[in-house]
């Protein structure tokens, strides 16, 4: 198994090359059927695309245990959050490679009666739930990161802030009750409280860049299956450009793996 596992993981780079390469095809596709260009190009790029996926496809066989082997790992995290959420992540990614292994058997002939259309949907709602618990993993360390860093950039002046003259005057404005500029002092005090907290989100993206690329691709991933499947259908030109970018932040996370979310 782990040396089944140590083969497949030099095969990644190539298959996100091949993804990268099949939305880029994607996003031609579209852009050249909204600029007029004849059936006949337009057939060749979508014969492309599929070659590309059907490629992909075969480079994933076996990948279910990979994801399994992730699974077990994931099992003995101490943060029970983090725990759940991987653990449940890889095991639907690994059905989801499951269904995608057996959809190459049936596009390529192997399993000439099976319903290919019914294996997709299949494929792609595992897929959806694995990447809604990522983006679950990735608010959870954020809202850590951000009481972390709030802590840290505010613990010492609690006291200040008690101490000082006017540090109660948006309350008393809110609580007098002949105060005529209720709704503005509320909407003043939310105001001030959300520019805080996008101002800490930001400052902890910056300081945290595989958090931040790791969002960035399961946000643009989420999109493919939720079209795919019908949930949100976003036309071909925006899954294109999803899966064009995410594979790109896949590549990057290859090429330079301190930029891979850990665990």
């Amino acid at each position: 198994m782990d040396t089944w596992v140590r083969f497949n993981a030099q095969s990644q780079a190539k298959e996100r090359v091949f993804r990268a390469a099949q939305y880029a095809c994607t996003l031609l596709g579209y852009g050249l059927q909204k600029g007029g260009a004849s059936v006949e190009f337009l057939k060749t790029v979508k014969q492309l695309e599929a070659h590309m996926s059907l490629t992909r496809k075969l480079m994933r066989l076996g990948n279910s245990a990979e994801a399994v082997e992730a699974a077990k790992r994931a099992v003995h995290l101490s943060d029970c959050v983090l725990r759940l959420c991987l653990t449940v992540a890889h095991l639907n990614r690994a059905m989801y490679f499951a269904c995608d292994n057996v959809l190459w058997a049936g596009k390529a002939g192997l399993l000439p009666e099976l319903d290919q259309d019914k294996w997709s949907q299949r494929s792609f709602r595992y897929y959806l739930f694995a990447l809604i618990l990522n983006l679950t993993r990735d608010a959870y360390e954020i809202r850590l990161l951000m009481e972390r860093e709030s802590r840290s950039s505010h613990g010492g002046s609690k006291a200040t802030w008690d101490s000082s003259p006017s540090s109660s005057s948006p309350l008393e404005n809110l609580s007098h009750p002949s105060s005529s500029s209720l709704p503005l002092g509320a909407v003043s005090l939310l105001s001030r409280r959300v520019s805080r907290q996008f101002r800490l989100l930001v400052t902890v993206l910056r300081a945290n860049p595989p958090l931040l690329l790791d969002l960035l691709k399961n946000t643009c991933d989420v999109f493919i299956p939720l079209d795919r499947l019908g949930i949100y259908p976003s036309g071909q030109g925006f899954v294109g450009a999803c899966g064009l970018a995410s594979s790109v932040l896949s590549i990057l996370t290859i090429v330079h793996p301190w930029l891979k979310l850990k665990p």
